[in-house]
């Protein structure tokens, strides 16, 4: 999580929303992303999806079974329905979102029945220094906004 939480400052670094990714195999990073939609223009470019194309890169493979998914905020509806695509096998995540949220904040994917394939998921860890991140960033965008 903590070089999830570093990517999460990156994104934070060039004014995105600081939400970090990396995606792990065997032990090893294989996958790194963050937020980059505003940079990118791709609505699609969430800390997730950018992670889980690094891996799928490196890797050689869309699909990465018995990986584990570290990301900073819970995963929204769209990255969900991607993990559970590239067979993900665990998701960690710090802060809930109680907005878009799909891992039992506004809903739970993860838990549908209906749903072919199912990680394990994790939630709240680092979830406070992930939380303050995210916080800090609205709060000085706030601010900017105010003040100009």
């Amino acid at each position: 999580m903590r070089a999830a939480l570093g990517l999460a400052r990156e994104a934070a670094s060039v004014d995105e929303v600081p939400v970090g990714a990396v995606l792990v195999m065997d032990g090893e990073i294989v996958g790194r992303g963050f937020n980059q939609p505003i940079l990118r223009r791709d609505p699609t470019a969430h800390a997730e999806i950018m992670a889980l194309r690094d891996a799928a890169t490196r890797v050689g493979n869309y699909r990465l079974p018995g990986s584990t998914l570290y990301v900073t905020l819970e995963p929204c509806v769209m990255c969900t329905g991607a993990i559970m695509h590239a067979r993900v096998g665990r998701v960690v995540f710090g802060a809930r979102d109680p907005k878009t949220g799909a891992a039992g904040s506004v809903i739970d994917l993860y838990g549908e029945t209906r749903l072919n394939h199912h990680a394990e998921v994790e939630g709240g860890v680092l979830a406070e220094e992930c939380g303050a991140l995210l916080s800090a960033f609205f709060a000085a965008r706030r601010a900017k906004t105010l003040n100009a």
